[in-house]
Protein backbone atom coordinates (compact mmCIF):
# COMPACT_ATOMS: atom_id res chain seq x y z
CA UNK A 1 0.00 0.00 0.00
CA UNK A 2 2.64 2.70 0.87
CA UNK A 3 3.87 2.02 -2.97
CA UNK A 4 0.55 3.71 -3.76
CA UNK A 5 1.04 7.04 -1.31
CA UNK A 6 3.15 9.17 -3.31
CA UNK A 7 0.49 8.97 -6.29
CA UNK A 8 -2.15 10.24 -4.25
CA UNK A 9 -4.87 12.55 -5.75
CA UNK A 10 -6.98 14.85 -3.49
CA UNK A 11 -9.68 13.01 -2.20
CA UNK A 12 -13.54 13.67 -3.82
CA UNK A 13 -15.14 16.69 -2.93
CA UNK A 14 -18.42 15.47 -3.18
CA UNK A 15 -19.97 12.23 -1.00
CA UNK A 16 -19.07 9.04 -3.23
CA UNK A 17 -22.74 8.05 -4.42
CA UNK A 18 -23.15 4.33 -5.06
CA UNK A 19 -25.94 1.80 -6.86
CA UNK A 20 -26.42 -1.38 -5.35
CA UNK A 21 -27.96 -3.74 -7.60
CA UNK A 22 -30.67 -6.15 -5.68
CA UNK A 23 -31.99 -6.19 -2.22
CA UNK A 24 -31.54 -9.92 -1.58
CA UNK A 25 -29.02 -10.85 1.14
CA UNK A 26 -26.06 -9.27 -0.44
CA UNK A 27 -27.62 -5.88 -1.10
CA UNK A 28 -29.26 -5.81 2.43
CA UNK A 29 -25.59 -6.40 3.29
CA UNK A 30 -24.29 -3.46 1.30
CA UNK A 31 -26.58 -1.23 3.09
CA UNK A 32 -26.01 -2.30 6.22
CA UNK A 33 -22.30 -2.17 6.05
CA UNK A 34 -22.15 1.52 3.69
CA UNK A 35 -23.60 2.89 6.60
CA UNK A 36 -21.68 1.55 9.11
CA UNK A 37 -18.78 2.91 6.95
CA UNK A 38 -19.88 6.27 7.13
CA UNK A 39 -21.25 6.15 3.46
CA UNK A 40 -25.04 7.52 3.45
CA UNK A 41 -25.80 8.34 -0.50
CA UNK A 42 -26.63 4.75 -1.97
CA UNK A 43 -29.67 3.87 -3.38
CA UNK A 44 -30.56 0.21 -3.55
CA UNK A 45 -32.46 -0.61 -6.64
CA UNK A 46 -34.84 -3.80 -6.24
CA UNK A 47 -36.62 -5.39 -9.74
CA UNK A 48 -39.65 -6.40 -7.21
CA UNK A 49 -41.67 -5.03 -4.06
CA UNK A 50 -40.19 -6.56 -1.21
CA UNK A 51 -36.87 -7.68 -0.05
CA UNK A 52 -35.66 -11.11 0.35
CA UNK A 53 -34.12 -11.88 -3.40
CA UNK A 54 -34.39 -16.27 -3.40
CA UNK A 55 -36.37 -16.48 -0.48
CA UNK A 56 -38.50 -14.21 -2.35
CA UNK A 57 -38.93 -15.74 -5.55
CA UNK A 58 -39.06 -19.29 -4.31
CA UNK A 59 -41.95 -20.22 -1.99
CA UNK A 60 -42.82 -23.49 -3.24
CA UNK A 61 -43.74 -26.45 0.01
CA UNK A 62 -40.99 -27.34 1.87
CA UNK A 63 -38.47 -24.62 0.76
CA UNK A 64 -35.61 -25.11 3.29
CA UNK A 65 -31.59 -23.84 2.99
CA UNK A 66 -29.30 -26.67 2.88
CA UNK A 67 -27.11 -24.53 5.15
CA UNK A 68 -27.66 -24.66 9.31
CA UNK A 69 -29.83 -21.67 10.25
CA UNK A 70 -27.43 -20.10 12.55
CA UNK A 71 -24.47 -20.53 9.93
CA UNK A 72 -26.96 -18.64 6.66
CA UNK A 73 -27.49 -15.31 9.26
CA UNK A 74 -25.57 -12.50 8.78
CA UNK A 75 -22.34 -12.84 11.56
CA UNK A 76 -23.53 -9.58 12.80
CA UNK A 77 -27.54 -10.37 13.10
CA UNK A 78 -27.58 -13.38 15.05
CA UNK A 79 -31.36 -15.05 15.30
CA UNK A 80 -32.39 -16.78 18.19
CA UNK A 81 -35.82 -17.49 17.12
CA UNK A 82 -34.61 -20.11 13.87
CA UNK A 83 -36.92 -22.77 14.61
CA UNK A 84 -34.94 -25.65 13.26
CA UNK A 85 -31.43 -26.40 12.57
CA UNK A 86 -32.28 -25.67 8.86
CA UNK A 87 -34.46 -22.71 8.53
CA UNK A 88 -37.37 -23.37 6.06
CA UNK A 89 -37.68 -20.58 3.42
CA UNK A 90 -40.29 -18.33 5.18
CA UNK A 91 -38.45 -18.08 8.11
CA UNK A 92 -35.31 -16.59 6.11
CA UNK A 93 -37.53 -14.38 3.92
CA UNK A 94 -38.91 -13.05 7.65
CA UNK A 95 -35.45 -12.87 9.02
CA UNK A 96 -34.39 -10.40 6.07
CA UNK A 97 -37.56 -8.41 6.13
CA UNK A 98 -37.11 -8.04 9.81
CA UNK A 99 -33.13 -7.05 9.85
CA UNK A 100 -33.56 -4.15 6.64
CA UNK A 101 -36.06 -2.75 9.16
CA UNK A 102 -33.94 -3.27 12.07
CA UNK A 103 -31.21 -1.27 10.35
CA UNK A 104 -33.51 1.55 8.42
CA UNK A 105 -32.79 0.09 5.00
CA UNK A 106 -36.40 0.98 3.52
CA UNK A 107 -35.70 4.77 2.71
CA UNK A 108 -32.65 3.36 0.93
CA UNK A 109 -34.36 0.88 -1.81
CA UNK A 110 -36.27 1.70 -4.47
CA UNK A 111 -38.60 -1.27 -5.27
CA UNK A 112 -40.30 -2.35 -8.30
CA UNK A 113 -37.80 -0.50 -10.80
CA UNK A 114 -35.38 -3.16 -12.04
CA UNK A 115 -32.00 -1.79 -13.84
CA UNK A 116 -32.12 -2.07 -17.67
CA UNK A 117 -28.85 -0.31 -18.51
CA UNK A 118 -25.59 0.57 -16.90
CA UNK A 119 -23.12 3.08 -18.92
CA UNK A 120 -19.51 4.10 -17.70
CA UNK A 121 -18.37 7.94 -19.04
CA UNK A 122 -16.82 10.54 -17.35
CA UNK A 123 -15.49 8.55 -14.84
CA UNK A 124 -19.01 7.85 -13.82
CA UNK A 125 -21.82 5.31 -13.89
CA UNK A 126 -25.20 6.31 -15.59
CA UNK A 127 -28.00 4.23 -14.58
CA UNK A 128 -31.16 3.73 -16.11
CA UNK A 129 -34.35 1.69 -15.00
CA UNK A 130 -37.49 0.54 -16.82
CA UNK A 131 -39.24 2.64 -15.76
CA UNK A 132 -36.89 5.70 -17.09
CA UNK A 133 -35.50 6.66 -13.89
CA UNK A 134 -31.84 7.87 -14.09
CA UNK A 135 -29.11 7.88 -11.54
CA UNK A 136 -25.21 8.86 -12.01
CA UNK A 137 -22.98 7.83 -9.28
CA UNK A 138 -19.32 6.81 -8.53
CA UNK A 139 -19.21 3.13 -7.63
CA UNK A 140 -21.91 -0.17 -8.47
CA UNK A 141 -22.24 -2.69 -6.28
CA UNK A 142 -23.86 -5.74 -8.04
CA UNK A 143 -25.84 -7.81 -5.80
CA UNK A 144 -28.02 -8.92 -7.98
CA UNK A 145 -27.87 -13.01 -6.58
CA UNK A 146 -27.38 -16.68 -8.76
CA UNK A 147 -30.45 -18.48 -8.38
CA UNK A 148 -33.05 -16.22 -9.66
CA UNK A 149 -33.32 -16.73 -13.48
CA UNK A 150 -35.34 -19.75 -13.68
CA UNK A 151 -34.12 -22.24 -16.65
CA UNK A 152 -37.02 -23.86 -18.35
CA UNK A 153 -36.78 -27.07 -19.95
CA UNK A 154 -36.98 -27.62 -23.71
CA UNK A 155 -39.53 -30.08 -23.68
CA UNK A 156 -41.65 -30.52 -27.03
CA UNK A 157 -45.78 -29.52 -26.27
CA UNK A 158 -45.04 -27.93 -22.96
CA UNK A 159 -47.25 -25.26 -24.04
CA UNK A 160 -50.15 -27.91 -24.92
CA UNK A 161 -50.45 -29.03 -21.28
CA UNK A 162 -54.39 -28.73 -20.05
CA UNK A 163 -54.09 -28.15 -16.83
CA UNK A 164 -51.50 -25.89 -14.13
CA UNK A 165 -47.77 -26.13 -15.03
CA UNK A 166 -45.34 -23.83 -13.28
CA UNK A 167 -41.76 -23.75 -12.45
CA UNK A 168 -41.23 -24.24 -8.99
CA UNK A 169 -39.79 -20.82 -8.34
CA UNK A 170 -42.80 -19.22 -9.65
CA UNK A 171 -45.21 -21.46 -7.47
CA UNK A 172 -48.67 -20.94 -8.00
CA UNK A 173 -50.02 -20.70 -4.37
CA UNK A 174 -53.71 -20.83 -6.26
CA UNK A 175 -53.75 -24.46 -7.20
CA UNK A 176 -55.17 -26.93 -5.01
CA UNK A 177 -52.86 -30.04 -4.81
CA UNK A 178 -55.09 -32.06 -2.55
CA UNK A 179 -55.92 -34.72 -4.08
CA UNK A 180 -54.53 -34.08 -7.43
CA UNK A 181 -52.29 -36.09 -9.78
CA UNK A 182 -49.06 -34.32 -9.46
CA UNK A 183 -45.95 -34.78 -11.60
CA UNK A 184 -42.23 -33.25 -10.86
CA UNK A 185 -39.99 -32.73 -13.27
CA UNK A 186 -36.30 -32.57 -12.43
CA UNK A 187 -34.50 -34.68 -8.83
CA UNK A 188 -32.55 -31.65 -7.53
CA UNK A 189 -32.59 -29.74 -3.83
CA UNK A 190 -35.98 -27.99 -4.83
CA UNK A 191 -37.72 -31.12 -6.42
CA UNK A 192 -36.42 -33.64 -3.47
CA UNK A 193 -37.75 -30.89 -1.03
CA UNK A 194 -41.13 -30.39 -2.90
CA UNK A 195 -41.84 -34.39 -3.08
CA UNK A 196 -41.44 -34.71 0.71
CA UNK A 197 -44.01 -31.93 1.66
CA UNK A 198 -46.49 -33.02 -0.55
CA UNK A 199 -47.06 -36.62 -1.16
CA UNK A 200 -49.56 -37.32 1.75
CA UNK A 201 -51.50 -34.41 -0.03
CA UNK A 202 -51.60 -35.73 -3.70
CA UNK A 203 -53.68 -38.37 -4.78
CA UNK A 204 -50.76 -39.43 -7.27
CA UNK A 205 -47.27 -37.93 -7.66
CA UNK A 206 -44.72 -38.89 -10.64
CA UNK A 207 -41.34 -37.59 -10.18
CA UNK A 208 -39.43 -37.63 -13.61
CA UNK A 209 -35.82 -38.37 -12.74
CA UNK A 210 -33.26 -37.33 -16.00
CA UNK A 211 -29.81 -38.32 -13.29
CA UNK A 212 -30.44 -39.74 -10.23
CA UNK A 213 -29.04 -38.09 -6.81
CA UNK A 214 -27.27 -38.66 -4.05
CA UNK A 215 -28.93 -37.79 -1.03
CA UNK A 216 -26.83 -36.87 2.17
CA UNK A 217 -29.14 -37.59 5.34
CA UNK A 218 -29.60 -34.76 7.80
CA UNK A 219 -32.11 -34.73 10.52
CA UNK A 220 -33.79 -30.98 10.71
CA UNK A 221 -34.50 -31.24 14.70
CA UNK A 222 -36.74 -28.27 15.71
CA UNK A 223 -34.93 -25.91 18.38
CA UNK A 224 -36.46 -26.37 21.90
CA UNK A 225 -38.18 -23.30 23.60
CA UNK A 226 -35.83 -23.93 26.28
CA UNK A 227 -32.63 -23.73 23.66
CA UNK A 228 -34.17 -20.43 22.22
CA UNK A 229 -34.56 -18.72 25.91
CA UNK A 230 -31.33 -19.55 26.21
CA UNK A 231 -29.72 -17.78 22.91
CA UNK A 232 -32.50 -15.05 23.72
CA UNK A 233 -30.80 -14.42 27.26
CA UNK A 234 -27.10 -15.62 26.01
CA UNK A 235 -26.35 -14.16 22.42
CA UNK A 236 -22.98 -15.56 23.35
CA UNK A 237 -24.08 -18.87 22.74
CA UNK A 238 -25.25 -18.03 19.03
CA UNK A 239 -21.77 -17.13 18.32
CA UNK A 240 -20.31 -19.97 19.94
CA UNK A 241 -22.91 -22.57 18.22
CA UNK A 242 -22.20 -20.55 14.77
CA UNK A 243 -18.48 -21.07 15.24
CA UNK A 244 -19.09 -24.79 15.71
CA UNK A 245 -20.96 -25.18 13.11
CA UNK A 246 -18.58 -23.18 10.44
CA UNK A 247 -15.58 -25.27 11.82
CA UNK A 248 -17.82 -28.45 11.03
CA UNK A 249 -19.77 -27.18 7.75
CA UNK A 250 -16.10 -26.12 6.45
CA UNK A 251 -14.20 -29.64 7.76
CA UNK A 252 -16.33 -32.23 6.79
CA UNK A 253 -17.96 -30.62 3.56
CA UNK A 254 -16.68 -27.19 2.01
CA UNK A 255 -12.76 -28.40 1.91
CA UNK A 256 -13.68 -31.80 1.55
CA UNK A 257 -15.25 -31.41 -2.55
CA UNK A 258 -11.92 -29.37 -3.83
CA UNK A 259 -9.96 -32.32 -2.80
CA UNK A 260 -11.54 -35.69 -4.92
CA UNK A 261 -9.19 -37.83 -3.30
CA UNK A 262 -9.50 -36.74 0.20
CA UNK A 263 -10.40 -39.62 2.91
CA UNK A 264 -12.69 -37.38 4.03
CA UNK A 265 -15.37 -37.28 0.97
CA UNK A 266 -14.67 -40.67 0.74
CA UNK A 267 -16.58 -40.83 4.25
CA UNK A 268 -19.18 -38.32 2.74
CA UNK A 269 -19.67 -40.97 -0.15
CA UNK A 270 -20.01 -43.94 2.43
CA UNK A 271 -22.63 -41.87 4.37
CA UNK A 272 -24.88 -41.49 1.25
CA UNK A 273 -24.21 -45.22 0.36
CA UNK A 274 -25.67 -46.20 3.51
CA UNK A 275 -29.11 -44.28 3.32
CA UNK A 276 -30.06 -45.46 -0.25
CA UNK A 277 -28.73 -49.14 0.39
CA UNK A 278 -30.61 -48.92 4.22
CA UNK A 279 -33.64 -46.84 3.33
CA UNK A 280 -34.15 -48.40 0.14
CA UNK A 281 -36.14 -51.69 0.07
CA UNK A 282 -37.03 -52.01 -3.36
CA UNK A 283 -34.32 -53.66 -5.36
CA UNK A 284 -35.13 -51.92 -8.75
CA UNK A 285 -35.89 -48.91 -7.15
CA UNK A 286 -32.61 -48.93 -5.64
CA UNK A 287 -31.03 -48.93 -8.88
CA UNK A 288 -32.91 -46.12 -10.17
CA UNK A 289 -32.07 -44.34 -7.50
CA UNK A 290 -28.60 -45.80 -7.55
CA UNK A 291 -26.44 -42.46 -9.05
CA UNK A 292 -23.66 -43.49 -11.24
CA UNK A 293 -21.02 -40.82 -10.38
CA UNK A 294 -19.00 -39.73 -6.99
CA UNK A 295 -21.12 -38.41 -4.25
CA UNK A 296 -20.49 -34.93 -4.54
CA UNK A 297 -19.71 -34.10 -7.81
CA UNK A 298 -23.39 -33.04 -8.42
CA UNK A 299 -24.14 -30.42 -5.57
CA UNK A 300 -25.51 -32.67 -2.41
CA UNK A 301 -29.19 -33.02 -1.51
CA UNK A 302 -29.54 -33.05 1.90
CA UNK A 303 -32.73 -34.73 3.30
CA UNK A 304 -34.28 -36.49 6.28
CA UNK A 305 -36.70 -38.54 4.28
CA UNK A 306 -36.84 -38.43 0.65
CA UNK A 307 -36.05 -42.07 -0.01
CA UNK A 308 -39.12 -42.61 2.83
CA UNK A 309 -41.02 -39.96 0.44
CA UNK A 310 -40.72 -41.86 -2.97
CA UNK A 311 -41.89 -45.06 -1.70
CA UNK A 312 -45.14 -44.00 -0.60
CA UNK A 313 -48.06 -46.31 -2.25
CA UNK A 314 -49.35 -42.89 -4.12
CA UNK A 315 -45.78 -42.28 -5.91
CA UNK A 316 -43.86 -42.90 -8.83
CA UNK A 317 -40.21 -42.73 -9.99
CA UNK A 318 -40.16 -42.55 -14.11
CA UNK A 319 -36.63 -42.95 -15.37
CA UNK A 320 -37.58 -43.23 -19.01
CA UNK A 321 -36.89 -40.02 -21.05
CA UNK A 322 -39.80 -37.57 -21.41
CA UNK A 323 -40.98 -37.74 -24.87
CA UNK A 324 -43.39 -34.86 -25.09
CA UNK A 325 -45.93 -33.22 -23.22
CA UNK A 326 -49.54 -33.44 -23.80
CA UNK A 327 -53.00 -31.33 -23.08
CA UNK A 328 -53.38 -34.84 -20.43
CA UNK A 329 -49.78 -35.68 -19.19
CA UNK A 330 -46.35 -36.23 -19.57
CA UNK A 331 -45.70 -39.28 -22.48
CA UNK A 332 -42.37 -40.94 -21.96
CA UNK A 333 -40.45 -42.49 -24.82
CA UNK A 334 -41.52 -45.84 -24.21
CA UNK A 335 -45.00 -44.78 -25.23
CA UNK A 336 -46.93 -44.26 -21.91
CA UNK A 337 -48.91 -41.70 -20.74
CA UNK A 338 -48.80 -40.02 -17.17
CA UNK A 339 -51.82 -38.65 -16.99
CA UNK A 340 -51.64 -35.49 -14.47
CA UNK A 341 -53.68 -32.21 -13.55
CA UNK A 342 -50.57 -30.58 -12.34
CA UNK A 343 -47.02 -29.88 -14.09
CA UNK A 344 -44.44 -29.17 -11.66
CA UNK A 345 -40.92 -27.40 -13.53
CA UNK A 346 -37.87 -28.25 -10.58
CA UNK A 347 -35.63 -27.45 -13.62
CA UNK A 348 -33.32 -25.17 -12.11
CA UNK A 349 -31.72 -21.90 -13.22
CA UNK A 350 -29.42 -20.27 -15.54
CA UNK A 351 -26.16 -19.69 -12.95
CA UNK A 352 -24.30 -18.14 -15.33
CA UNK A 353 -26.64 -14.84 -16.04
CA UNK A 354 -25.36 -12.47 -12.67
CA UNK A 355 -25.52 -8.46 -13.99
CA UNK A 356 -27.62 -10.00 -16.75
CA UNK A 357 -30.19 -8.51 -18.44
CA UNK A 358 -28.61 -5.36 -17.56
CA UNK A 359 -26.84 -3.80 -20.19
CA UNK A 360 -23.19 -2.84 -19.13
CA UNK A 361 -21.17 -0.97 -21.12
CA UNK A 362 -17.69 -0.44 -19.47
CA UNK A 363 -14.49 2.05 -20.47
CA UNK A 364 -14.45 2.28 -24.47
CA UNK A 365 -17.61 1.40 -24.84
CA UNK A 366 -16.97 -2.68 -24.23
CA UNK A 367 -20.27 -4.12 -23.62
CA UNK A 368 -20.45 -6.82 -20.56
CA UNK A 369 -22.34 -9.19 -23.21
CA UNK A 370 -19.14 -9.09 -25.41
CA UNK A 371 -16.77 -9.73 -22.64
CA UNK A 372 -18.42 -12.68 -21.04
CA UNK A 373 -18.52 -14.54 -24.31
CA UNK A 374 -18.22 -17.54 -24.41
CA UNK A 375 -18.58 -17.45 -20.62
CA UNK A 376 -18.58 -15.12 -17.34
CA UNK A 377 -15.48 -14.53 -15.43
CA UNK A 378 -13.89 -11.84 -12.58
CA UNK A 379 -10.65 -11.22 -11.08
CA UNK A 380 -11.80 -12.94 -7.43
CA UNK A 381 -15.02 -13.14 -8.62
CA UNK A 382 -15.40 -9.16 -7.58
CA UNK A 383 -13.90 -7.17 -10.35
CA UNK A 384 -13.85 -7.15 -14.19
CA UNK A 385 -11.10 -5.32 -16.17
CA UNK A 386 -12.09 -2.37 -18.14
CA UNK A 387 -15.22 -2.00 -15.77
CA UNK A 388 -13.77 0.21 -13.55
CA UNK A 389 -15.23 0.77 -10.06
CA UNK A 390 -18.02 -1.59 -10.28
CA UNK A 391 -17.50 -4.67 -8.13
CA UNK A 392 -19.61 -7.80 -7.43
CA UNK A 393 -20.74 -9.92 -4.80
CA UNK A 394 -21.45 -13.99 -5.31
CA UNK A 395 -20.03 -13.08 -8.89
CA UNK A 396 -18.71 -15.99 -11.62
CA UNK A 397 -16.07 -18.29 -10.61
CA UNK A 398 -17.18 -17.67 -6.64
CA UNK A 399 -17.77 -19.85 -3.66
CA UNK A 400 -21.40 -20.76 -4.95
CA UNK A 401 -21.19 -24.69 -4.68
CA UNK A 402 -19.83 -25.37 -0.97
CA UNK A 403 -20.05 -22.63 1.23
CA UNK A 404 -22.56 -19.96 3.12
CA UNK A 405 -23.11 -17.42 0.98
CA UNK A 406 -23.56 -14.93 3.75
CA UNK A 407 -20.13 -15.74 5.03
CA UNK A 408 -19.10 -15.53 1.34
CA UNK A 409 -20.78 -11.90 0.67
CA UNK A 410 -19.88 -10.73 4.23
CA UNK A 411 -16.09 -11.48 3.34
CA UNK A 412 -15.90 -9.84 -0.48
CA UNK A 413 -17.61 -7.03 0.70
CA UNK A 414 -15.13 -6.31 3.41
CA UNK A 415 -12.65 -6.74 0.71
CA UNK A 416 -14.17 -4.24 -2.00
CA UNK A 417 -14.41 -1.66 0.59
CA UNK A 418 -10.86 -1.75 0.98
CA UNK A 419 -10.73 -0.68 -2.59
CA UNK A 420 -13.54 1.45 -1.67
CA UNK A 421 -11.55 3.32 0.45
CA UNK A 422 -8.52 4.38 -2.13
CA UNK A 423 -11.45 6.24 -4.11
CA UNK A 424 -12.38 8.22 -0.49
CA UNK A 425 -8.83 8.60 0.09
CA UNK A 426 -7.80 10.28 -2.89
CA UNK A 427 -5.59 7.43 -4.39
CA UNK A 428 -7.38 7.07 -7.32
CA UNK A 429 -11.00 7.89 -8.88
CA UNK A 430 -11.04 4.83 -10.47
CA UNK A 431 -10.02 1.31 -9.79
CA UNK A 432 -10.58 -2.08 -11.83
CA UNK A 433 -8.63 -5.54 -12.07
CA UNK A 434 -5.86 -5.67 -14.46
CA UNK A 435 -6.29 -8.01 -17.39
CA UNK A 436 -2.77 -9.64 -15.76
CA UNK A 437 -4.21 -10.32 -12.46
CA UNK A 438 -7.48 -11.72 -13.94
CA UNK A 439 -5.49 -14.28 -16.58
CA UNK A 440 -3.39 -15.57 -13.74
CA UNK A 441 -6.59 -16.10 -11.77
CA UNK A 442 -8.45 -17.63 -14.41
CA UNK A 443 -5.33 -20.14 -14.98
CA UNK A 444 -5.05 -21.05 -11.73
CA UNK A 445 -8.63 -21.61 -11.31
CA UNK A 446 -9.33 -23.60 -13.95
CA UNK A 447 -6.02 -25.59 -13.29
CA UNK A 448 -7.10 -26.17 -9.66
CA UNK A 449 -10.53 -27.27 -10.41
CA UNK A 450 -9.17 -29.89 -12.24
CA UNK A 451 -8.40 -31.81 -8.99
CA UNK A 452 -12.10 -31.24 -7.77
CA UNK A 453 -14.79 -33.69 -7.41
CA UNK A 454 -16.91 -31.32 -9.71
CA UNK A 455 -15.15 -33.36 -12.66
CA UNK A 456 -15.22 -36.93 -11.81
CA UNK A 457 -17.60 -37.51 -14.48
CA UNK A 458 -21.14 -36.08 -14.00
CA UNK A 459 -23.18 -33.19 -15.69
CA UNK A 460 -24.26 -30.74 -13.12
CA UNK A 461 -24.56 -26.44 -13.66
CA UNK A 462 -20.92 -25.87 -12.09
CA UNK A 463 -19.89 -26.94 -15.05
CA UNK A 464 -18.77 -24.44 -17.46
CA UNK A 465 -18.99 -24.77 -21.66
CA UNK A 466 -15.69 -26.64 -21.21
CA UNK A 467 -16.80 -29.00 -18.63
CA UNK A 468 -15.08 -26.84 -15.75
CA UNK A 469 -16.01 -25.90 -12.93
CA UNK A 470 -17.30 -22.53 -12.62
CA UNK A 471 -16.96 -22.15 -8.56
CA UNK A 472 -13.96 -21.63 -6.59
CA UNK A 473 -11.90 -25.12 -6.55
CA UNK A 474 -9.83 -23.83 -3.32
CA UNK A 475 -10.47 -24.30 0.56
CA UNK A 476 -12.34 -22.02 2.54
CA UNK A 477 -9.01 -20.97 4.24
CA UNK A 478 -7.54 -20.02 1.31
CA UNK A 479 -10.58 -17.59 0.50
CA UNK A 480 -11.00 -16.47 3.46
CA UNK A 481 -7.24 -15.36 3.48
CA UNK A 482 -7.35 -13.74 -0.16
CA UNK A 483 -10.34 -11.91 0.98
CA UNK A 484 -8.65 -10.07 3.86
CA UNK A 485 -6.40 -7.78 2.39
CA UNK A 486 -6.34 -7.05 -1.49
CA UNK A 487 -3.08 -7.06 -3.21
CA UNK A 488 -3.39 -3.64 -4.49
CA UNK A 489 -0.82 -4.49 -7.24
CA UNK A 490 -3.09 -6.65 -9.40
CA UNK A 491 -5.32 -3.86 -9.47
CA UNK A 492 -5.15 -0.53 -12.05
CA UNK A 493 -5.45 2.62 -10.34
CA UNK A 494 -6.18 5.85 -12.13
CA UNK A 495 -7.75 9.40 -12.46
Amino acid sequence: MAALEPKAYSAPDKPLRFAVIGAGMAGILCGIKLREAGFDHFTIYEKADRVGGTWRENTYPGIACDVPAHLYSYSFAPNPEWSHRFAPGDEIQAYFETITRDYGLGRYIRFGDAVTRLRYAGGKWNLETAKGHRDTVDIVLAATGVLHHPRMPEIEGLDTFAGPCFHSARWDHGVSLEGRRVGIVGTGSSAVQIVSAIVKRVRRLVLFQRTAQWILPQENPPYSEAEKEEFRRNPRRIYELREQLAQGFVEHFSNVVVDADSPQLRLLEAMCLANLENNVNDPELREKLRPRYRAGCKRLVVSPDFYQAIQSPNAELVTEAIARVEPRGVRTKDGRLHELDVLVLATGFHVDRFLRPIEVIGRGEKLLDDVWNPRPYAYLSVAIPDFPNLFLLNGPNGPVGNFSLIDVAELQLAYILQLVELIRAGVCREITATHEATARFEKDRAEAAKKTVWVTGCQSWYLDDRGLPMAWPWTFDRFRKVMARPTFEDYALAL
